[in-house]
């Protein structure tokens, strides 16, 4: 049975119009998250460890100023297109786009004021919300008014994400959450003990700017072969990795497929990741560097969270052979992304 429950969390700055944002939170017997509809942001995520005692998972802050102000997209749906785009620039039938370049000379999770950024209209479910907005043609210069639905459900110990959209003109999408995660608890000093599996045969090698080479390379042999679980903090030590910040390429279907498997064996905390999207973004928080204060006065060290963003791969839009990235009018993009909590 799970309970949802509407509140006040704050007024928009009034050069952002000065809207209300409302959170909601969604309750089961295991599970219990916050939802903001400002960037249909995952705010708190509380999940049981072996011995039954919540513990709030994700990364954030307690108040809404934290959310307004800049930061990594903590808990955020971010879009219209997530990850990045080389040198914030495509092309569609015969027309070329320029985007705004805001991660070195491309252009990142929908640019200067993406989907993350923006208030959202909500409605309540049985089980859960739906937040709604339109996003109008030319929007971060991207074509069409893209008509979005995001809708989280929580049963038991699942949490489903469903992205929906329609456009009127043919536009690239590419939908996700980038909620960080520390199974140990936000504000624990880093994720070297949590292991992980990825069920993804090759990854995308990238350039010094992280986009896509435009090779799919096979993980077998390489410090990316996660198909088996690793302790992280080991196999980045034993692969003189810094971190990952790559896509692993997932097997092709619409159907729902397990493609991660995260497990903190001290609270005994697992977290499967479930999905129909094409790619999984699998990135250590390499960029977090202490100078952000979370939730509880929390201070955000580099490798003290992780992110699993399913979602279309990098550059697709640029890149023909990979996964399609376009939605065309008539067309409807759905996707669905479930995370499951458990204890072992």
């Amino acid at each position: 049975m799970t309970t949802v429950r509407r509140e006040a969390f704050g007024r928009m700055p009034p050069e952002e119009g000065g809207g209300e944002v409302e959170k909601f939170v969604l309750q089961s017997d295991s599970v219990r998250v916050e939802i903001l509809s400002f960037g249909c942001i995952i705010a708190t995520l509380e999940t049981k460890d072996r011995n039954g005692q919540f513990s709030d998972v994700v990364l954030g802050f307690d108040t809404l100023e934290g959310y307004t102000r800049k930061h990594p997209f903590f808990g955020a749906v971010v879009g219209r297109v997530a990850n990045r785009i080389a040198n914030g620039r495509f092309t569609l039938d015969g027309k070329e786009y320029q985007l705004f370049l805001n991660n070195g000379p491309n252009s990142l999770h929908g640019g200067a004021k993406g989907f993350d950024k923006v208030l959202w209209s909500p409605q309540v479910l049985p089980n859960g919300v739906c937040f709604f907005r339109l996003s109008p043609d030319g929007e971060e210069s991207y074509p069409g008014d893209l008509k979005v639905w995001v809708t989280y459900t929580l049963s038991g110990r699942e949490l489903a994400i469903n992205y929906q959209a329609q456009t009127s003109k043919t536009t690239p999408i590419s939908l996700t959450n980038h909620a960080y995660f520390n199974l140990a608890g936000q504000g624990s000093q880093d994720i070297y003990d949590h292991e992980i599996s990825i069920e993804a045969d090759s990854y995308l090698p990238v350039d010094d700017t992280k986009i896509p080479t435009g090779e799919v390379a096979t993980v077998q042999g390489t410090g990316f072969d996660l198909r088996q679980p690793v302790e992280l903090g080991k196999h980045l030590q034993k692969f003189h990795l810094d971190g990952f910040d790559h896509n692993f390429c997932l097997r092709q279907g619409h159907d729902r497929r397990l493609v991660a498997r995260v497990f903190h064996p001290p609270s005994g905390r697992t977290m499967e990741v479930h999905t129909t999207q094409p790619g999984i973004q699998f990135y250590t928080g390499n960029n977090l560097d202490g100078s952000l204060k979370g939730k509880g006065a929390a201070t955000y060290l580099k490798h003290s969270a992780f992110c699993l963003e399913t979602q279309n791969w990098p550059d697709a839009i640029n890149k023909p052979h990979f996964p399609k990235v376009v939605l065309h009018p008539g067309e409807e993009y759905n996707h669905t992304t479930w995370l499951v909590f458990n204890t072992a």
